[in-house]
């Protein structure tokens, strides 16, 4: 299992959930979690399958067990980060602390993943040799 098989199939389940969650959104005319649905889109979606390109454009990274952790916590606290937020825009209070908490484990899992990027680009390894962008 790598870091990029979990990133892979997360993301893609997250943006269905996202895309279904703003159709009912639409339908219901009611876009009170819409602060949510966009944490969801953006960070499960987005950054998520962005994550997993980089683990697969670095294989070395993409086997390693730090990576596969990396990307374990980035799925679940994103998950949890969501209801914590959906909890807040409807008004629930235990949405707070929730949401607070997701929020610091996704950035520090942030902090991580810039360490990786980071160490990988500095170490001279075999798989750092894919520059990231035009040098």
């Amino acid at each position: 299992m790598t870091a990029s098989s979990v990133s892979f199939p997360a993301a893609v389940l997250m943006a269905a959930i996202g895309m279904g969650w703003g159709i009912y959104m639409a339908i219901s005319k009611d876009h009170s979690t819409m602060p949510a649905h966009a944490h969801l889109n953006l960070l499960g979606w987005v950054s998520l399958f962005l994550i997993g390109v980089f683990y697969r454009l670095h294989p070395v990274l993409d086997r390693s067990r730090v990576a596969l952790v990396q990307a374990g916590v980035w799925i679940v606290a994103t998950a949890v980060m969501t209801v914590g937020i959906a909890l807040i825009m409807t008004g629930s209070e235990i949405g707070e602390p929730i949401a607070a908490v997701s929020s610091i484990v996704v950035f520090a899992d942030m902090l991580l993943f810039g360490w990786l990027v980071v160490g990988n680009r500095q170490s001279g390894r075999a798989d750092a040799d894919m520059p990231l962008a035009a040098e």
